[in-house]
């Protein structure tokens, strides 16, 4: 009897699976701190701005208040309007998840932290009479961080010095010559703080 053609034919490889295309939580850092500048800008804006005001604003209040040092750190949150918020969510969440995978979410939350707080304490102290929310200052960290991800020992980036002459000049001249409600002095404190951070990140990896 002949053999069934069906056996004599060669072995096939199995067909690849399929890839099924999924959600990640890819940044929680960036993604949980963006869901709460959501959270407090929707707090906000149903309250007529006084929860804003509360605990999501920073400016000269009495150092017996416990929620004068919560608020040094909470103002990042609170936003004025859903364009300040969708202007400054849109380079967290372009800059924020890249930062975040290459330095760790322990080291991109400090640089939030720390930038909160000098933003807050720079404003309470230089300017009482101006209130101070959103995150503005954690941008100008992300972008200049993020233009120094690949420095070497002993060398500055071209990219890092373009980026701290368009955005942070920008500020100063803003600050000089035009006269509105944007705290030039945290976007440029942030700047700075995110260029430390990236030298010194940098230097640690040597």
């Amino acid at each position: 009897m002949a053999d069934d053609p069906l056996q004599m034919q060669p072995d096939q490889p199995a067909p690849a699976p399929r890839t099924r295309w999924h959600i990640t939580f890819n940044a929680p850092v960036v993604l949980v701190f963006s869901a709460l500048c959501v959270a407090a800008t929707v707090l906000g804006q149903t309250s007529g701005g006084l929860i804003t005001q509360a605990l999501f604003m920073t400016y000269r209040s009495p150092l017996t208040d416990p929620l004068t040092y919560l608020r040094f750190f909470t103002h990042v949150l609170g936003h004025s309007g859903w364009d300040h918020l969708v202007g400054n969510l849109s380079y967290i969440l372009l800059l924020g998840p890249l930062l975040e995978e290459k330095y760790g979410s322990r080291t991109l939350a400090a640089v939030i932290a720390v930038t909160a707080a000098i933003t807050g304490i720079l404003n309470y102290v230089l300017f009482p009479r101006i209130a101070l929310c959103g995150a503005s200052g954690v941008v100008f960290a992300f972008i200049l961080l993020s233009s120094v991800t690949s420095i070497r020992t002993g060398e500055i980036p071209l990219t890092f010095v373009l980026v701290a002459v368009i955005f942070l000049g920008q500020q100063v001249i803003q600050g000089v010559f035009v006269a509105d409600n944007i705290s030039n002095l945290s976007h440029i404190a942030g700047g700075v703080i995110g260029g430390a951070a990236g030298f010194g990140l940098g230097r640690d990896k040597q």
